[in-house]
């Protein structure tokens, strides 16, 4: 049964599909559908078997050869012009076909023949094999090309061009100067394709309008190209419906159809004949170019402003990390300078002190003297010195600095990209996603079950989803972020155990050495720990997001990566710095005191603060987790993971496919051969993910790790070269996909950077000791320094009142001890109020909270006021768009004006009997009068002939 044989099928096909059925020509059909045996003419596997025709887009599928006879089945003309060309026409059938493999073949058959009535030339390769990979190559010619153009309203430069404004005087030399000394780092890119002071207007493209229109074959960038050909993939769909595939018109096809197992893939080709990808190679994709500016022009003309844009922010974002790593090397060195005059390190490691602190557990821990600690108070002032509060207040501004120059930067990139006049509908007019059409399709397919049993007539109307249909995903969505919340809190609370059950048992250790190294051990290990568990769950979060994502059935794909964007940030977010908000927010703030301990499972203390505070330890556990993160999830897996799952694809296809012919073994692989062995692109969400959470690392705690910038520049050095080469040599070449914007990542970014003024003002007021310097220095120093500090800050406690079995065992001190120390404003045992708070902790407590009040609000007057000052729109750009309109409105003017000169012409000529027009001159390549027909992005244009008349496509 042919696919016009089922009823179901032909009653969904509209009137010109009907008329375009009539049997073509033999010379056209060989003109759209060639078929192969031997490509090797065809200039590098760019172009057609006639080396003149580019191939634009190609389809990919997986077949399994047929053997039995179509001669007699309806439409079998058809289908046996359209095929393959690999199955006999005539009588003699071989064994019976796999019937899903037979309906996915006519499928593909069907689709092709709408590609081919929809303007679109396809080539295709003999098979030579009983199964194995298939390509379908489709080439837009210049009519299929300009009329899509106009309707996607793509921007393209006009003849009418004006020189830009030089700028003059002290700011034209400070340009000028500045162009010099930057010359070395901008890469080397030709005369033609770098920006000149020479710039053409833009308009949206119209067949009837002014275009420098020198050769056809070279007006689109093949970018453009691609992306006018991948919407005609949508010109039919078919849909799994549970038993057989469905036809149903006017929906998305290769996106479903792709979905549904008819194809495997579709993807434009990496044109390596283009200079293009050489000068991207060269000068974007080495590492050797490193110091270089990316040339985010040639990235955005060969990848599309989707992926341009990412760059261009990836590398807004390298770019404003040098001063950051600059000033926070200047206060990390700063700390090293002033460490060896910093009074309370002077005083924790002066023997003569004679702190006698408090034992770190219960019967197995001795009393000991705080000088031991010195090494941690020495490394601890390194990053918690004054320098760190003005370091967090310069952070909190240079994201804000940060925001402003993208902003401005986007700005340009729009202007200069022709996006500053993208329609919404462009944005925004997506096709629904194939899983929301299935659902959609069952759900009328019920509700037309429903009607015949009540004997209602089938009222037309366009059904949707509603909350209803989508409200199991939801509940399933909620439940399932809560669970993967509690197993984040479960993994840091896991490591908690570890780290107290680690310090007892080590306490009980015989070894002295043990002994003294508990702490460096116990966090180095259970921050290993922690890395590695965060790196397994991220991989988890992500699989997990998708999956949640498409439960909600959302309809377009942008609603999909949005939601999909939204809840892998909030998982890999929370898990990525849950155990650092615990160190810094949470450790040591429940431990109690001697004598009142806070206990869990009945007999492990809840773990305290290093003496020297928890800052050093947060530092510790920001560095490790940060760096780890980018050493092996950033560099190492995204290296590695691509070429084992190329290796493994390589073998188990390897392993699959029979035994090849000589004719295919001395085929030579054309560049859609070596493009389908790479790996396909999965989007810009994994990129976007990882830099986001790098900018948490940076901005949330930075106060803790001055050198956080640094790190974080040094690892984007490298990621942008690693990207880009990833980019052109081991992914297929993605879409071009037009966008004014990096999306919702930026309402994240702005939120982040917000979050991070309150986190760092708490980090600062709670987690290091810069507040209670400050109050004893202003309110309780005698001398008005620092000295004393230390003995201010530990409480007495009178070692009798020691719980029953919590007193060392057995101590070097004996009986020498009475009272010992522990960190703390307490009241002493001999006070009236004996282990109260004492008015020194509510003094302190007041401090810290009237600092995060005026931090926070310092920061946010500043951040406001830098958004004021900086406008978004750079000036010279907001001059030149109006410039724009100006001349534009000139032009169209100008341009009525000479056509209703020559219809007065006409008309004039007409009158006097010197000739009568029938119609005014058709476009380039016109057979006649342009008959414009559309009924969708795409239009069937095949026109019903007339007798006698060659069929042939309008041209338009």
């Amino acid at each position: 049964r042919s696919f016009y044989g089922d009823p179901a099928r032909r009653s969904c096909q509209k009137e010109p599909r009907q008329q375009s059925a009539a049997p073509k020509s033999g010379d056209q059909m060989d003109r759209l559908v060639l078929h192969l045996d031997s490509p090797q003419g065809s200039r590098s596997g760019l172009y057609f078997g006639d080396g003149k025709r580019k191939v634009d887009y190609v389809l990919v599928y997986h077949y399994r050869r047929r053997r039995a006879s179509l001669r007699g089945s309806p439409g079998h003309h058809r289908l046996s012009i359209i095929s393959n060309g690999s199955f006999p026409v005539s009588g003699g059938g071989g064994g019976a076909a796999d019937p899903a493999e037979e309906e996915k073949l006519q499928i593909r058959e069907e689709f092709e023949a709408n590609l081919a009535d929809a303007g679109l030339e396809i080539e295709r390769d003999k098979e030579h094999k009983v199964h194995g990979v298939g390509f379908v190559r489709l080439h837009a010619p210049w009519q299929v090309l300009s009329r899509e153009a106009e309707f996607l309203k793509i921007k393209l430069p006009t003849k009418k061009s004006y020189e830009l404004k030089e700028v003059k005087g002290f700011s034209g030399k400070m340009n000028a100067m500045w162009r010099k000394l930057n010359q070395p780092f901008q890469p080397k890119v030709p005369q033609m394709l770098s920006q000149s002071r020479t710039k053409f207007l833009s308009h949206s493209f119209s067949r009837d309008k002014f275009y420098n229109i020198k050769q056809k074959d070279t007006f689109f960038d093949n970018a453009t190209r691609s992306r006018i050909v991948k919407k005609h993939n949508t010109i039919q769909t078919f849909l799994n419906t549970g038993q057989t595939l469905m036809f149903t018109p006017c929906l998305p096809g290769i996106t479903t159809l792709i979905a549904n197992g008819v194809y495997d893939s579709a993807f434009p080709l990496h044109d390596v004949s283009f200079f293009f990808i050489i000068l991207l190679h060269d000068e974007w994709a080495r590492y050797g170019a490193f110091y270089k500016y990316q040339p985010i022009d040639l990235i955005r003309k060969y990848f599309g402003e989707k992926i341009g844009l990412y760059f261009a922010w990836l590398g807004v974002y390298t770019q404003l990390l040098i001063p950051a790593s600059l000033v926070g090397i200047i206060v990390f060195f700063y700390g090293c300078a002033t460490v060896d005059t910093n009074v309370p390190s002077l005083e924790m490691c002066d023997e003569r002190q004679n702190f006698t602190m408090c034992p770190l557990c219960d019967g197995a821990c001795d009393y000991w003297h705080l000088s031991t600690a010195c090494s941690t108070a020495r490394a601890s002032h390194l990053f918690d010195n004054p320098a760190t509060v003005f370091f967090a207040i310069f952070m909190s501004l240079w994201a804000a600095m940060f925001m402003e120059h993208w902003k401005r930067r986007q700005m340009s990139l729009t202007y200069s990209w022709d996006l500053s006049g993208l329609e919404d509908e462009e944005v925004s007019g997506e096709h629904p996603r194939p899983k929301y059409e299935s659902i959609l399709l069952k759900k009328r397919e019920k509700k037309k079950i429903k009607k015949i049993k009540k004997k209602k007539k089938n009222e037309p109307g366009q059904e949707k989803l509603t909350w209803r249909d989508r409200l199991p995903g939801y509940i399933i969505n909620i439940s399932s972020i809560l669970f993967m919340f509690s197993l984040t809190f479960s993994a840091v609370f896991g490591v908690i155990i570890y780290r107290i059950t680690t310090s007892a048992l080590m306490a009980m250790s015989t070894d002295p050495e043990t002994k003294s190294n508990v702490r460096v051990t116990v966090t180095a290990t259970a921050v290993i720990i922690n890395l590695v568990v965060i790196l397994i769950l991220d991989e988890i979060y992500g699989a997990v997001a998708v999956w949640l994502t498409e439960l909600e059935i959302p309809k377009t794909e942008t609603e999909f990566e949005e939601r999909l964007i939204l809840k892998a940030f909030l998982l890999k977010f929370m898990n990525a710095y849950a155990p650092i908000f615990y160190v810094a927010f949470f450790k040591g703030r429940f431990a109690g005191r001697p004598g009142d301990y806070v206990y869990i499972f009945n007999g492990f203390r809840m773990e305290e603060c290093a003496p020297g505070g928890c800052l050093i330890e947060l530092c510790i556990q920001l560095s490790i987790i940060m760096l780890g993160k980018q050493l092996i999830q950033n560099n190492i897996f995204e290296i590695g993971i691509p070429k084992l799952k190329k290796l493994y694809r390589t073998l188990k296809e390897k392993g699959a496919a029979p035994e090849e012919s000589d004719d295919q073994l001395a085929k030579t692989p054309q560049q859609w051969d070596l493009d389908y062995d790479l790996e396909p692109f999965e989007g810009l969400t994994p990129e976007y993910m990882e830099m986001i959470i790098q900018f948490g690392f940076v901005s949330l705690f930075v106060a803790s790790f001055p050198l956080a910038p640094l790190f974080a520049l040094l690892n984007n050095v490298i990621e942008i070269r690693l990207d880009a080469k990833k980019f052109v040599t081991e992914l297929r070449r993605p879409n071009a996909v037009r966008a004014r914007d990096i999306g919702i990542w930026y309402n994240i970014l702005s939120g982040m950077g917000k979050f991070s003024v309150i986190i760092n003002a708490f980090v600062i007021s709670f987690t290091s000791d810069f507040i209670p310097r400050l109050v004893y220095q202003y309110m309780y120093s005698e001398t008005g320094t620092m000295y004393g500090f230390i003995d201010h800050t530990l409480s007495y406690f009178n070692v009798t009142n020691f719980k029953p079995g919590t007193a060392p065992i057995s101590s070097q001190y004996d009986k020498e001890v009475t009272v010992c120390r522990y960190k703390d404003y307490r009241e002493p045992p001999w006070s009236p109020l004996a282990y109260q708070f004492s008015k020194q902790y509510w003094a302190v407590l007041a401090a810290r909270l009237a600092f995060i009040i005026l931090f926070q609000n310092l920061v946010m007057l500043l951040s406001t006021l830098v958004d004021w000052v900086i406008p978004d729109v750079p000036k010279d750009i907001s001059e030149q768009l109006k410039k724009e309109k100006t001349l534009l409105v000139d032009v169209f003017l100008r341009e009525e004006k000479d056509k209703l000169q020559l219809i007065q012409s006409l008309f004039l000529k007409d009158k006097d009997g010197a000739s009568t027009p029938a119609a005014l001159p058709a476009q380039e390549g016109e057979a006649g009068p342009r008959a414009r027909c559309r009924a969708a992005s795409f239009s069937q244009f095949t026109r019903q002939p007339s007798p006698g008349q060659t069929v042939k496509h309008t041209e338009v």
